[in-house]
This record gives C-alpha cells, sequence and structure tokens, in this order.
C-alpha cells in the first residue's frame, strides 16, 4: 500500500506531464510572428504585393507631328465659315442688282437704269425695259398681268434661252394672265413670280450659282402704280 507521499508524487508527476503536454500543444498551434501583423500593417503589405505584381509603363510624351508628317495643334482649330461658302469665290455678274430704287436699278457694273424704266436682264446684260402699254398700264380687266408679245420678244432671240425667267412685278404680286404664261412657256422657259426686291436678290443669287446664260430677270421699279407709273 502506497503512503501518502508516495501518492502526492505521482500526482504531481502525471499533473507536470499534462502541462508539458498542453504547452506544446499551444507552441503549435501559435501563429508565428511573421503572420501576426495589425490591420493597417496587413493592408500596407498586401497593397505593397499588389503593386510588386503590377506592369507599368512610362508615358512618352505626345508626338507634334501627325501621321502624314502634318503638325498637330495644339488645341482643336475654330471653325471658319468663310471658307465654308461654296460660292464666296465666284465672281459676281455684273448685272446683278445692287439697289432697287424707287424708280430704277443700280447694277453691280455701276450702270443706272431710272426714270420709271423698267429692267431686263439677260445674257449677261442689262436692257431698259418698258412693258406697259397706253395709259401705263399692265394689268387686264380681271387683275391679271399682260403684257404683248414683243415686250418679251429678247427672249425668243437669245440663244441658249435662259431656262428660268424671275419677274418682279413692283411692290406687290399679281398673277400671270393665261395668254402670257403660254407665251413664257412656249420658249420652254419656266416663270417664277416675285416682288420685286426678292426678285432681284433672287435672280442675284441663282445668276452666281448657275450662271447669267441660265437665268433671266424681268423686273419693275418698286414705285410702280398702275396707270401712274413712277412719279
Amino acid at each position: 500500500m502506497a503512503t501518502p507521499i508516495r501518492a502526492l508524487r505521482l500526482v504531481a508527476s502525471k499533473s507536470s506531464r499534462t502541462l508539458q503536454r498542453m504547452e506544446c500543444i499551444a507552441s503549435q498551434q501559435r501563429p508565428s510572428q511573421q503572420h501576426l501583423l495589425l490591420p493597417a500593417a496587413a493592408a500596407a503589405h498586401r497593397s505593397s504585393s499588389q503593386r510588386s505584381n503590377l506592369h507599368t509603363t512610362t508615358l512618352r510624351p505626345r508626338s507634334s507631328v501627325g501621321h502624314n508628317n502634318e503638325r498637330v495643334p495644339e488645341s482643336a482649330p475654330t471653325t471658319d465659315f468663310g471658307r465654308m461658302d461654296m460660292l464666296g469665290q465666284t465672281p459676281v455678274p455684273s448685272t446683278s442688282v445692287d439697289i432697287c430704287m424707287y424708280d430704277g436699278f443700280q447694277f453691280n457694273s455701276g450702270v443706272v437704269i431710272d426714270g420709271g424704266d423698267g429692267a431686263l436682264l439677260v445674257g449677261g446684260e442689262a436692257f431698259a425695259w418698258r412693258p406697259w402699254r397706253e395709259g401705263m398700264r399692265m394689268l387686264n380687266a380681271k387683275g391679271q398681268w399682260e403684257v404683248d408679245e414683243e415686250s418679251l420678244g429678247v427672249l425668243a432671240l437669245v440663244w441658249p434661252r435662259p431656262d428660268l425667267l424671275i419677274l418682279g412685278m413692283g411692290g406687290e404680286i399679281r398673277p400671270l394672265s393665261p395668254a402670257t404664261k403660254k407665251l413664257i412657256s412656249g420658249l420652254g422657259i419656266r416663270v417664277d413670280i416675285l416682288d420685286t426686291r426678292n426678285a432681284a436678290s433672287q435672280f442675284n443669287l441663282l445668276a452666281t450659282e448657275r450662271g447669267v446664260h441660265d437665268v433671266a430677270a424681268a423686273l419693275i421699279p418698286m414705285g410702280w402704280k398702275e396707270g401712274v407709273g413712277c412719279v
């Protein structure tokens, strides 16, 4: 039978071995010091590792020469609307109307038709024109604009004939009579009816764009009054 002292020694020995075994297990489960990083330090370490894996490229300065060896501007150029004007370099016809006066017209060539006369512009020439009948009248009984064949006879003489006749009727527009409409269409010419100011602007534009041989104009002065004329 074991003495009390020997029993105490056995218990102490077992406790010592149990304590050593627990310390051994704890040492195996304890993480190494290099993995014990604070959150901020761990984030910095991870960011450093990622940067080391990134591919970096040195930015080269922008080339000032394009692929066609032309200089590249530093900023986008402003739009020059003057260069977009397709008719900007086209010479103005000498018969283009500069001024519509009360009793006549002044042309780009410096020629002036006044005294109450109208103007007939055909083939690059300007003619004084008096299409009215006796009594200074151009309207028939129905209020339609009507002139005789002789008034437009020059259109039958020129060749090639103009494709379009722009008719300016003074300060107001009147319908063409069937006889006058038939006379003009019989020459193979289309007609455009406007007041004189707009007719002059239309002629200037089309004569510059298409040429003076394709477009003609017959203009009555702005101050014309039926039965009175320009007074």
